[in-house]
């Protein structure tokens, strides 16, 4: 059996925010369009979440809930810096680290405590350390597998550490409500609402081929591991061929275009920035997407040439949604990733004409060397400003 810690940093986006400007600090802060405009909420702090406000939210809601929220642009690059700084603590404890998403990883810890010690002093030694320097507080969840370790590290937000040890499977999640498990939204609470069914040990009661009558295949198989501590395999390991990948849960299933468009972009410059600065590239853009029912599909595009920036990247993911997804039908998670990757120093055949991204590709690098080499924080993607625009239709 072996154990897993799962890292959250708490509040990332709004976090950093307050981390560089201490006059923020203890505010309500909401990440993402302008008020006025037609966006979303990227991200938001915990004072803010006291409003009511969550990240996907249409900013005009966010500000109705709380017109004396600071509202500030994500500053993508920013949040990427202090993300590969904090991501690399990781790697002194354990070979085996899975980030997947740019405020969250799992730490393979199986077999650590020879080396470091009782696991839950381990992880207190994790906090301290990224505290001290990243400035940023994370939450830590351990368990057997990384689907329960990320129940825990949930459970213990914020600035929190919770321990799930073997046996101790049911007893912690007969603790939580059927709202806190993992993956179970809205949706989903109104249809087993509709049962009758209220509590986890409620949920446990039914047997595998009734859950997949009442909630399909999927559905059903994903209810009944769910409520025993199982992982499904929602966050499998990384292929052999490696690849850099991104997704997010909305906080509720959506079919808004707008939102779903805005979390791609977002995704996309996350994995670009990765790549770029992990000395990568990959010719196979791919989307993740898990619908309602809990049904998940992925597609993939494999190009003649290396993707070359993040809106190339976007603009591949939207074709690969378009067809996946008729608009009708509700997701619940959306991801974004490149795989196949190779060295970015191996030899290429170079294109005979540039293409429309190659230029795009150029800013983007100067970026990553203005950020790597001067610690610049204040350069920020046009296309991720609060500023309405058009991302282009399904």
């Amino acid at each position: 059996m072996g154990v897993y810690f799962h890292v959250d940093m708490d509040a990332f986006y709004a976090s950093v925010e307050q981390l560089d400007n201490p006059e923020i600090r203890g505010k309500p802060v909401i990440i993402g369009a302008r008020p006025g405009t037609r966006g979303v909420v990227s991200a938001c702090s915990y004072e803010a979440r006291v409003f009511g406000v969550h990240s996907a939210m249409p900013i005009s809601q966010a500000y109705r809930k709380c017109p004396q929220g600071v509202y500030l642009p994500p500053r993508m690059e920013r949040y990427a810096e202090l993300s590969r700084k904090v991501m690399h603590m990781f790697d002194s404890y354990s070979p085996e680290v899975q980030q997947i998403s740019i405020d969250e990883a799992f730490i393979d810890m199986t077999g650590t405590e020879r080396l470091f010690g009782p696991l839950y002093d381990t992880a207190l030694r994790l906090k301290q350390q990224v505290k001290e320097e990243a400035g940023l507080t994370i939450s830590i969840g351990i368990a057997p597998n990384r689907y329960l370790a990320k129940l825990a590290s949930e459970y213990a937000k914020p600035d929190g550490c919770y321990l799930i040890r073997e046996g101790e499977e049911t007893a912690f999640l007969d603790n939580l409500e059927l709202k806190d498990l993992w993956g179970i939204g809205k949706k989903t609470l109104e249809r087993l609402g509709e049962f009758n069914i209220i509590s986890v040990p409620q949920l446990r009661s039914f047997p595998l081929g009734s859950l997949k009558t009442m909630f399909g295949q999927a559905g059903g198989a994903y209810l009944y591991n769910a409520v025993r501590g199982i992982d499904s395999g929602i966050h499998r390991e990384e292929p052999k061929s490696r690849s850099i990948s991104s997704e997010i849960t909305f906080p509720e299933d959506t079919r808004d275009r707008d939102s779903i468009l805005k979390v791609l972009l977002d995704l996309s410059h996350q994995v670009m920035f990765r790549l770029m600065k992990e000395g990568f590239k990959s010719k196979t853009v791919v989307l993740k997407v898990r619908h309602a029912d809990f049904s998940t599909t992925t597609a993939q595009t494999t190009l003649r040439h290396y993707v070359s920036s993040a809106e190339e990247v976007f603009s591949e993911v939207k074709q690969l949604l378009k067809k996946r997804w008729d608009s009708s039908g509700l997701i619940r998670l959306i991801g974004v990733g490149v795989s196949s990757l190779e060295r970015a120093g191996d030899p290429e055949q170079p294109e005979l004409f540039e293409d429309q991204y190659d230029k795009q590709k150029k800013v983007e690098q100067t970026v990553l060397g203005i950020k790597t080499k001067l610690s610049v924080n204040s350069i920020i993607k046009a296309s991720l400003l609060g500023k309405e625009k058009n991302h282009g239709r399904l």
